[in-house]
């Protein structure tokens, strides 16, 4: 999946001032000669080196490591990648470890730079670049790394199966968490009951925070399966957490709509939440959906499936004779009434039959 490609030659063209006939200095980014020299599995323990944390990668589906080496003249890179369960979860991998107050790498998406060096996603996998310290590594060659393993930009296919991102507007950088589970909700909202937003039931949590004046805010947007689901753990929350109940620098503000629930913690107003809040737009359709079973045992349904397949069989069958009974009828009645018509006529009655005799 990962796009590779040993030259890397990024021109930019100021269109303005080409058309006003300006020269303009225009930086390029080297070309590094990066191969791939080895490869070998890792355990998930070895993530605790990086700060890594097993139980919340088994939650995105990572069961596995691959180590891969990378080599630029004598200098070494190791990358970490990570195979979750789908795109989505190797999204949200991503968030998780993008770290607070850092921009996203320019140039390169769902790229970031960290302490160890840098993370990425890219489909179904999680990549870590472990930069090496004191090797002389260059930034654009380490730029370079970056695009020759996993290009500027994730296939479209794949950024369309990718959860809509959080307003952009007030965002913290590198706040932005996509959780699926527990271990992942109690790291990131340490004060929060994590357990009432439902990740059993299909959960999906998206968190962010706004800086909104002198406070920064915390918003939280829940999707569930259907509305019914949305609608009970709306309803648990209100009970446990007091939404909308005004309990000072306590109060969380929430509202349900649809299959979403949006709670925003460390407002200082009604206002601020609301207009946070007011940042989404849910809108659904009605659908035609197959019937439910209801508690038919499953030998039931098995069976019903199998006496549909011979109505239908014994219905095609029928058919069949109809066709052919009408093709019969359909014949006398043109050799009757149509005596020309070679319709109602047999083959050897229409063969033309040439009386050839030896002379």
């Amino acid at each position: 999946m990962f796009a590779k490609s040993s030259l890397l030659i990024i021109v930019l063209l100021a269109g303005a001032s080409f058309a006003a006939g300006q020269t303009t200095a225009i930086p390029l980014v080297p070309a590094a000669n990066w191969r791939q020299v080895s490869s070998e599995p890792l355990g998930l323990t070895v993530l605790r080196n990086w700060g890594g944390d097993p139980a919340v990668e088994r939650e995105y589906g990572v069961t596995n490591l691959e180590q891969r080496t990378y080599q630029l003249g004598k200098i070494n890179v190791n990358v970490i990648v990570e195979p979750a369960s789908d795109a989505t979860a190797a999204y949200g991998l991503y968030t998780f470890y993008s770290p607070l107050g850092q921009e996203p790498e320019k140039g390169i998406q769902l790229a970031v730079l960290c302490s160890e060096g840098a993370l990425m996603a890219r489909g179904k996998n999680f990549v870590r670049f472990l930069r090496p310290r004191d090797s002389g590594l260059s930034d654009d060659d380490f730029r370079a790394l970056l695009i020759y393993v996993g290009g500027t930009r994730p296939p479209s296919q794949v950024l369309t199966m990718l959860p809509v991102p959080m307003p952009t507007k007030d965002l913290v950088p590198g706040s932005s968490k996509y959780l699926v589970g527990l271990e992942g909700a109690r790291q990131v909202l340490p004060d929060f009951r994590a357990y009432l937003l439902g990740f059993d039931q299909g959960g999906e949590v998206q968190v962010g925070d706004y800086q909104t004046g002198a406070t920064r805010s915390r918003l939280l947007a829940v999707s569930y399966p259907t509305p019914q689901i949305a609608r009970i753990r709306f309803g648990a929350m209100t009970d446990f957490l007091g939404i909308n109940r005004v309990q000072g620098a306590q109060t969380i503000y929430g509202r349900r709509e649809g299959s979403f629930v949006f709670l925003v913690l460390n407002a200082d107003s009604p206002a601020t939440a609301n207009a946070l809040m007011d940042e989404f737009r849910v809108a659904g359709q009605v659908v035609r959906d197959e019937p439910y079973p209801g508690d038919k045992p499953f030998a039931v349904q098995v069976l019903e499936l199998i006496l549909a397949n011979v109505i239908l069989i014994l219905i095609l069958i029928g058919l069949c004779v109809v066709g052919g009974v009408m093709v019969f009828l359909s014949r006398r009645v043109a050799a009757k009434w149509f005596p020309d018509w070679q319709w109602g006529h047999t083959d050897e009655e229409t063969l033309i039959q040439l009386h050839l005799e030896r002379q």
